[in-house]
């Protein structure tokens, strides 16, 4: 039997560790505070130091990720829809045979 992890297993293991750690921390926005400060300082001289333009260009980019989300969503239902279809043929064909 190995002892190597698969990626399901590895995965996992990072999201345990991770709700762990966020258990853990009683002040969620002071954990996240240098993140989200290096986030806006990237914004600001991208806009060359123009505040507002900083501020458009943030919300051009959470509106991109918002977009891909619900791009992933669909695909997602897409593919739901897609395996459902084929477990209803297969069933429809297992029952023919019967």
């Amino acid at each position: 039997m190995s002892n190597k992890l698969t990626s399901v297993e590895r995965k996992l293991i990072g999201s345990i560790a991770a709700h762990q750690s966020w258990a853990n921390t009683s002040d969620r926005a002071a954990r996240t505070a240098p993140a989200r400060r290096a986030l806006d300082a990237r914004f600001l001289a991208e806009a060359g130091g123009n505040e507002e333009r900083a501020e458009q260009l943030r919300k051009a980019h959470f509106q991109r990720l918002a977009l891909k989300s619900a791009q992933s969503r669909r695909r997602a239902r897409e593919a739901t829809a897609a395996a459902d279809a084929a477990d209803a043929e297969m069933s429809d064909l297992s029952g023919d045979a019967a």
